[in-house]
């Protein structure tokens, strides 16, 4: 199968030369826009791009108000600590998951409590979260959620749409009602994912999103905060903006706050990248039609998009037997110059998060020894 697949991925990206896993597409006004950018002498924290930026994110994604931040990380900090998560509490989320995710956990001095997740939609499992709050957790008095084992309040529930497929959102987020937990959504890889028609990162309390330099559509670096709340998206633009208080001329910072907000040029660079954006996710659809067509007749599994939703394909996954077979894969495919690479290791098995709790992650386990990426960006080409 391995020869097989990499001529099936040479078929799509090209004969020679290194194919990458996943590598941004400038096939736009990107130069133009970076030059009126500079031109105007607003390449800061201030301009018309970061406005017209968080502007049509939030249009694109069906929400009331977007905050641009300097990236995804930045973005989920400053989303979890608007959403009321202080020192000492705990936070709901996923061992199988890019690190960036807990760090931003650790970040408000909170403890990550890890869930497992679903096989079909590599996410934090709405039944596996509700087993655990109903062994673990009770509504005080005030309508808090407190884990009786630690006495800790449980204030927040963080599921990852992983690499762009959508987790069981709708069903999460009515778990987490019951015991009055507010969901953030860490929708860094799924801009362009929709479970019916809204889109990722709208269902919870805050969403955010990422535009690092390997997403769908990038600003080098940048994230955005996405919420219907307008109490919480006036503090996050506050908090990510130092905490200063508005005033002509005198600096007064009322809070602790971040200098997180995206620079001028980055939000050009994504007002161009916006452009494109139907097209990309029409030629990603493409490429993931093209490795369901290959590994149809085949025991390997492609992770595809469920009934009802809408994946964005950020990056195609496939369920190997077993870790000998996946180790095999990387291994003959790297050699010969077509990255492919294995999903994370879970956050359980890193020095900082070893401590944490978790429920045993059985599918995490299992999914972990299996899955691995292959090439999932645009080709070259492709764009129209």
């Amino acid at each position: 199968m391995h020869e097989q697949l990499i001529a099936a991925v040479r078929a799509i990206y090209g004969e020679e030369g290194f194919i990458p896993l996943h590598r941004p597409v400038f096939e736009g006004d990107e130069k133009a826009y970076l030059t009126d950018c500079v031109d105007s002498n607003f390449v800061s924290s201030v301009g018309a791009r970061v406005t017209a930026f968080e502007e049509r994110v939030a249009d694109f994604v069906g929400a009331r108000h977007a905050v641009a931040t300097v990236n995804g990380t930045a973005a989920l900090h400053a989303a979890l600590v608007v959403a009321g998560v202080e020192p000492g509490d705990e936070v709901l989320t996923q061992a199988l998951t890019f690190v960036a995710t807990c760090n931003a956990v650790a970040y408000t001095g909170a403890e990550p409590v890890f869930v497992d997740v679903d096989e079909d939609t590599l996410g934090l499992s709405p039944e596996a979260v509700r087993r655990y709050l109903e062994a673990h957790a009770d509504v005080g008095e005030g309508g808090a959620c407190i884990n009786r084992s630690t006495g800790r309040r449980i204030v927040a529930c963080l599921p990852m749409h992983t690499f762009g497929h959508p987790v069981r959102i709708a069903e999460l987020v009515a778990v987490c009602e019951d015991y009055g937990i507010p969901v953030v959504e860490d929708a860094a890889e799924s801009l362009g994912s929709w479970v019916g028609e809204h889109h990722t990162g709208t269902f919870g309390r805050l969403g955010t999103l990422s535009f690092n330099g390997n997403k769908v559509i990038t600003t080098g670096g940048g994230g955005m905060i996405v919420t219907d709340d307008d109490e919480l998206a006036a503090r996050a633009r506050h908090l990510t903006t130092t905490a200063k208080a508005p005033h002509g001329y005198e600096f007064f910072h009322d809070e602790l706050g971040f200098n997180y907000r995206m620079p001028n040029l980055n939000a050009a660079l994504g007002c161009a990248q916006l452009d494109r954006l139907p097209d990309m996710l029409a030629a990603k659809r493409e490429v993931a039609r093209r490795y369901a067509e290959f590994f149809a007749d085949r025991p390997e599994v492609l992770v595809s998009e469920r009934a009802g939703t809408t994946a964005n394909y950020w990056l195609n996954a496939v369920r190997l037997d077993s870790r000998e077979e996946r180790d095999a894969l990387l291994a003959y495919t790297n050699e010969r110059e077509v990255m492919t690479r294995p999903i994370w290791r879970l956050m359980t098995e890193l020095p900082m998060y070893r401590h944490c709790w978790h429920d045993g992650l059985e599918v995490s386990r299992w999914l972990e020894e299996r899955v691995v990426n292959l090439p999932s960006s645009v080709p070259d080409g492709w764009l129209t």
